[in-house]
């Protein structure tokens, strides 16, 4: 027997921003989904607008598994986890473990499909950049969210996610955050006109 998909599954159950309090919680799972379709629409933009040559397919697939190894640890708070260097590298080491284990708890002829999803492949480089743009776009949106409900907890958060967007430098998130971005301070009847 095999707990690999069974564990993944449990996703659902870690929430996120455990340090903020939440209007609207979002788990693991919500949040690996919305990165994935994030980074398919960054890949497809970079390739029509910007003469990219990416796999968007590829790209939604990495980002679907990016924090699969919280499935074990569970959501260190950015605030803690980018506390110190020390912190960060020790961290990175308890990630790294848990990959192993996820990975472990695969039947062996299953494993070698799953190891440059559950760690970086030297040749997804490019795509592991569109990946982590998604993932900080992610948050973005979610403090954007907040802030439309009221919530001012994620005021400094949504600031601060910004900056780091703006220093990524990428015209395909420069192109989302255009054209898209705005969409998501609509309501469901403003869309549809």
């Amino acid at each position: 027997m095999s707990s690999f998909y069974a564990m993944l599954d449990r996703m659902k159950y870690i929430n996120r921003w455990g340090l903020m309090r939440n209007s609207r919680t979002e788990s693991l799972s919500e949040h690996a989904q919305r990165t994935a379709w994030l980074a398919h629409a960054l890949a497809i933009i970079k390739n029509r607008r910007f003469g990219g040559k990416l796999n968007p397919e590829r790209a939604a697939l990495l980002a679907l598994f990016h924090d699969s190894p919280e499935a074990l640890t569970g959501d260190l708070p950015t605030p803690v986890k980018y506390y110190s260097q020390e912190v960060r590298e020790a961290y990175g080491t308890v990630e790294e473990h848990a990959a192993h284990t996820l990975l472990d708890m695969l039947p062996e002829d299953l494993r070698e499909a799953y190891r440059d999803l559950l760690f970086p492949a030297r040749e997804d480089a490019e795509l592991w950049v569109l990946v982590k743009a998604a993932d900080s776009l992610c948050a973005y949106l979610k403090c954007k969210e907040e802030l439309r409900m009221g919530n001012r907890e994620f005021a400094v958060a949504a600031e601060q996610i910004f900056g780091k967007l703006m220093a990524m430098h990428l015209p395909e998130l420069d192109a989302f955050l255009s054209d898209f971005a705005p969409a998501f301070e609509l309501t469901l009847d403003e869309m549809r006109k």
